[in-house]
Protein backbone atom coordinates (compact mmCIF):
# COMPACT_ATOMS: atom_id res chain seq x y z
CA UNK A 1 0.00 0.00 0.00
CA UNK A 2 1.53 3.21 -0.85
CA UNK A 3 1.14 6.01 1.46
CA UNK A 4 -0.46 9.41 0.32
CA UNK A 5 -0.48 12.80 2.20
CA UNK A 6 -3.86 13.71 1.94
CA UNK A 7 -3.95 17.75 3.76
CA UNK A 8 -3.03 19.06 6.59
CA UNK A 9 -5.66 20.07 9.29
CA UNK A 10 -4.84 23.00 11.17
CA UNK A 11 -7.34 23.88 14.12
CA UNK A 12 -8.39 27.48 14.47
CA UNK A 13 -9.92 29.55 17.39
CA UNK A 14 -10.61 32.52 14.33
CA UNK A 15 -11.57 30.93 11.18
CA UNK A 16 -10.93 34.64 9.68
CA UNK A 17 -7.60 35.57 11.24
CA UNK A 18 -5.95 32.23 10.28
CA UNK A 19 -7.21 32.44 6.65
CA UNK A 20 -5.64 35.97 6.08
CA UNK A 21 -2.69 35.05 7.30
CA UNK A 22 -2.27 31.93 5.04
CA UNK A 23 -3.61 34.24 2.25
CA UNK A 24 -0.41 36.75 2.97
CA UNK A 25 1.62 33.60 2.22
CA UNK A 26 0.48 32.72 -0.97
CA UNK A 27 -2.06 29.99 -0.18
CA UNK A 28 -5.36 30.49 -2.58
CA UNK A 29 -8.19 30.53 -0.38
CA UNK A 30 -11.71 32.46 -1.32
CA UNK A 31 -12.96 35.21 1.32
CA UNK A 32 -15.96 33.65 0.82
CA UNK A 33 -14.91 31.17 3.55
CA UNK A 34 -14.05 33.47 6.42
CA UNK A 35 -16.92 32.23 8.85
CA UNK A 36 -17.01 28.29 7.52
CA UNK A 37 -16.26 25.83 10.38
CA UNK A 38 -14.30 23.88 7.68
CA UNK A 39 -12.08 25.26 4.75
CA UNK A 40 -10.04 23.51 2.31
CA UNK A 41 -7.60 25.00 -0.19
CA UNK A 42 -5.33 23.17 -2.63
CA UNK A 43 -1.55 23.58 -2.88
CA UNK A 44 0.71 22.88 -6.20
CA UNK A 45 2.01 19.81 -5.43
CA UNK A 46 -1.76 17.95 -4.58
CA UNK A 47 -1.50 18.42 -0.58
CA UNK A 48 -4.29 20.26 0.89
CA UNK A 49 -4.35 22.50 4.09
CA UNK A 50 -7.56 21.85 5.82
CA UNK A 51 -8.86 24.72 8.79
CA UNK A 52 -11.60 23.64 11.03
CA UNK A 53 -12.85 25.40 13.81
CA UNK A 54 -12.67 24.75 17.77
CA UNK A 55 -15.83 23.86 17.96
CA UNK A 56 -16.21 21.81 14.69
CA UNK A 57 -13.51 19.76 16.15
CA UNK A 58 -15.19 19.20 19.48
CA UNK A 59 -18.64 19.23 17.49
CA UNK A 60 -16.84 14.93 17.05
CA UNK A 61 -14.56 15.05 19.64
CA UNK A 62 -15.88 16.85 22.96
CA UNK A 63 -13.16 16.54 24.83
CA UNK A 64 -10.69 18.25 22.85
CA UNK A 65 -8.20 20.93 24.18
CA UNK A 66 -5.86 23.28 22.50
CA UNK A 67 -2.13 21.99 22.87
CA UNK A 68 -0.26 24.22 25.33
CA UNK A 69 3.44 25.01 25.24
CA UNK A 70 5.30 24.93 22.14
CA UNK A 71 4.72 23.61 18.83
CA UNK A 72 4.19 20.30 17.75
CA UNK A 73 4.35 20.33 14.27
CA UNK A 74 5.45 22.89 11.68
CA UNK A 75 4.76 23.74 8.53
CA UNK A 76 7.29 24.53 5.80
CA UNK A 77 7.00 26.49 2.71
CA UNK A 78 9.63 26.48 -0.36
CA UNK A 79 9.91 29.95 -1.52
CA UNK A 80 11.99 29.58 -3.94
CA UNK A 81 14.94 31.43 -3.27
CA UNK A 82 16.57 33.24 -0.48
CA UNK A 83 15.40 36.95 -1.31
CA UNK A 84 11.95 35.23 -1.62
CA UNK A 85 12.33 34.06 2.13
CA UNK A 86 13.09 36.89 3.14
CA UNK A 87 10.90 38.93 1.08
CA UNK A 88 8.06 37.32 2.28
CA UNK A 89 8.75 37.08 5.77
CA UNK A 90 9.20 40.78 5.89
CA UNK A 91 5.80 41.88 3.95
CA UNK A 92 4.40 39.33 6.60
CA UNK A 93 6.03 40.86 9.47
CA UNK A 94 4.97 44.50 7.68
CA UNK A 95 1.37 43.27 7.70
CA UNK A 96 1.74 42.11 11.42
CA UNK A 97 2.17 39.16 11.68
CA UNK A 98 4.33 37.41 14.62
CA UNK A 99 8.09 37.05 13.72
CA UNK A 100 9.63 33.72 15.69
CA UNK A 101 12.71 33.64 14.40
CA UNK A 102 14.50 36.04 11.60
CA UNK A 103 16.02 34.78 8.13
CA UNK A 104 19.48 33.26 8.81
CA UNK A 105 21.51 30.90 6.70
CA UNK A 106 21.42 27.45 8.19
CA UNK A 107 23.87 25.00 8.30
CA UNK A 108 22.18 22.52 6.18
CA UNK A 109 22.04 24.86 3.26
CA UNK A 110 19.35 26.71 3.39
CA UNK A 111 17.97 30.11 3.81
CA UNK A 112 15.65 29.90 6.31
CA UNK A 113 12.89 32.02 8.70
CA UNK A 114 9.95 31.34 10.99
CA UNK A 115 6.71 33.00 11.46
CA UNK A 116 3.84 32.16 14.37
CA UNK A 117 0.09 31.93 12.32
CA UNK A 118 -2.62 33.73 14.73
CA UNK A 119 -3.13 30.38 16.49
CA UNK A 120 0.87 30.17 17.27
CA UNK A 121 1.78 27.73 15.10
CA UNK A 122 5.22 27.26 13.35
CA UNK A 123 5.15 28.44 9.89
CA UNK A 124 8.58 27.96 8.51
CA UNK A 125 9.70 29.76 4.88
CA UNK A 126 13.12 28.17 3.26
CA UNK A 127 14.95 28.07 0.29
CA UNK A 128 18.09 26.49 -0.84
CA UNK A 129 21.23 28.77 -0.65
CA UNK A 130 23.14 29.09 -4.08
CA UNK A 131 26.13 26.91 -4.29
CA UNK A 132 29.25 28.69 -3.86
Amino acid sequence: MTLTLGFIGIVTRDMAASLRFYRALGVPIAEVHDDAPHVDAQLDGGVALAWDTVDTIRGFDPGYELPSGGHRIALAFDKGTPAAVDEAFAELVAAGYAAHVEPWDAHWGQRYATLLDPDGNSVDLFAALAAN
